[in-house]
């Protein structure tokens, strides 16, 4: 190795070990790429392996026969498989392979009393808090923290981070949802002043992922292989983390052998429930909100000819009369609607009826938002900032986000898009600040659905369970 290249050793490791990369994903000279596979330091990996009844990706995990597609090279006169199910990721064709780092481990910092945070948790976040930190010490293999909407789950990981940097690990914090890395990243970085931090996602400016801590999205971890001591997963229940297999494929893949796998949800779904109740998957239960108020219990409100005034793109009249008689008219709204062109339609004939009852008094302050905005995060950045006082949504906003003072009205909560997880959660945006405990949420229907009855009975449940009665 000459004196360039060892000098470079290092910088190398820290942008290269833990990952498989397509090799238009490694930004190095081709003399210098050509050098490192001599050596054996980076080594190739096929991309996708065909077996005797199938094909399998090696970055995905993919084995489903109608997520291969297939090209013709014309040059090689020979047709190329690729797999379609990572194809947002980049393509990956039988042909080229994926490269990993087989050189010496970067050795990361050791970081004493990293957290700057000086908050105080509660009892029975200081109990979770303890449980992180000792699993990660320990080198536990897995843990589940199941604490309700706005007990303070983030803050609850702070002492285990903070003991995983004394100790030289890497940490990752991965979650399903965009908006939810962009609500993470200034809290963590508040937290950690003093440790460099990134955050990975599809429209992120970073893509190289060198940090000692990592915030991504669960897509961003397919590019990872056994890279971190600890993984955090926010929102194991949400959407598409529980319905895509390949994500959990990847984040499991990205956690060292011997690292720590940390699960955070207000809602568990059944099989993390059943691993609980046979003792395969250890877990702390939090049932209270940080600021020791209970969560809002939804109330649930009929709407005749619900259909018919969402075809024509108006609110059901028991909005109307829930706006006049709502507790707290200063309130911020939020409401959600199950799909982007009911969102769309019903915010723009909003405007007019909230001026009317007084609720806004321009325009301007009302506006709807949905995966496909280009305009997303300045829109979720207004509403926060009250430069908005009404947001319409999709389920984009139903978790990970925390905004002090709101009321929540959910308009066809009856709809399939709003299971019990869904309902869950968005009636956890209302009441998250010790300044504003409480807040109204509504489920406009046209029916009952059993996930609505469940949504509501579990909010009771952990109430009662938190204190409540």
């Amino acid at each position: 190795m000459d004196k360039k290249t060892s000098l470079l050793y290092p910088k190398l490791a820290q942008q290269l070990e833990g990952k498989l990369l397509l090799r238009e994903e490694i930004p190095l000279e081709d003399s210098l790429f050509d050098f490192l596979l001599e050596k054996n330091i980076l080594t190739p990996v096929p991309s996708i392996i065909t077996t005797l009844f199938t094909k399998i990706c090696q970055r995905c995990g993919n084995r489903t026969k109608s997520q291969f597609a297939k090209i013709h090279d014309v040059n090689r006169k020979q047709v190329i498989w690729y797999c379609r199910n990572c194809l947002i990721m980049g393509r990956i064709i039988e042909t080229e392979p994926l490269y990993r780092w087989n050189g010496q481990p970067f050795p990361w910092q050791k970081h004493e009393a990293a957290c700057t945070w000086e908050g105080q948790l509660t009892k029975a976040q200081a109990k979770a808090s303890e449980m992180v930190r000792r699993f990660i010490l320990q080198q536990e293999s897995s843990l589940l923290i199941w604490a309700v909407c706005g007990s303070g789950k983030t803050e609850m990981l702070f002492s285990g981070i903070e003991e995983a940097l004394r100790q030289g690990m890497r940490i990752c914090i991965a979650t399903p949802r965009i908006d939810v890395v962009r609500e993470l990243l200034p809290r963590i970085q508040q937290a950690f002043s003093a440790v460099a931090i990134q955050a990975l996602f599809g429209d992120s400016g970073e893509k190289q992922g060198t940090s000692q801590i990592i915030i991504a999205s669960n897509h961003q971890l397919l590019r990872f292989e056994h890279a971190f001591d600890v993984v955090i997963i926010d929102e194991i229940d949400a959407f598409p983390y529980h319905k895509d297999a390949s994500l959990a494929f990847a984040t499991e893949r990205a956690l060292k052998p011997s690292g720590t796998m940390i699960y955070l949800t207000a809602t568990p779904r059944q099989k993390q429930r059943k691993k609980m109740q046979l003792k395969q998957l250890a877990h702390v239960f939090v049932p209270t909100r940080y600021h020791g108020y209970p969560l809002p219990v939804p109330v649930t409100c009929m709407c005749f000819a619900l259909q018919k005034n969402l075809h024509k793109g108006n609110p059901p009249r028991a909005f109307i009369q829930w706006l006049r008689l709502r507790q707290n008219q200063q309130r911020q709204l939020l409401i959600f609607l199950p799909t982007i062109a009911l969102t769309e339609k019903i915010a723009s004939n909003l405007s007019e009826l909230l001026i009317h009852e007084d609720v806004i008094k321009r325009p301007a302050e009302i506006s709807s938002v949905h995966a496909s905005d280009p305009d997303r995060e300045q829109k979720i950045s207004l509403f926060r900032e009250k430069n908005l006082s009404v947001l319409v949504t999709t389920t984009i906003l139903e978790r990970g986000v925390t905004f002090p003072s709101v009321d929540v009205a959910i308009i066809h909560a009856g709809h399939s898009v709003f299971d019990e997880a869904a309902l869950v959660q968005i009636a956890g945006r209302a009441g998250r600040s010790v300044d504003d405990p409480t807040g109204e949420v509504v489920f406009f229907h046209d029916g009952k659905t059993n996930a609505m009855i469940r949504a509501v009975r579990s909010i009771k449940k952990m109430n009662r369970i938190g204190g409540w009665l």
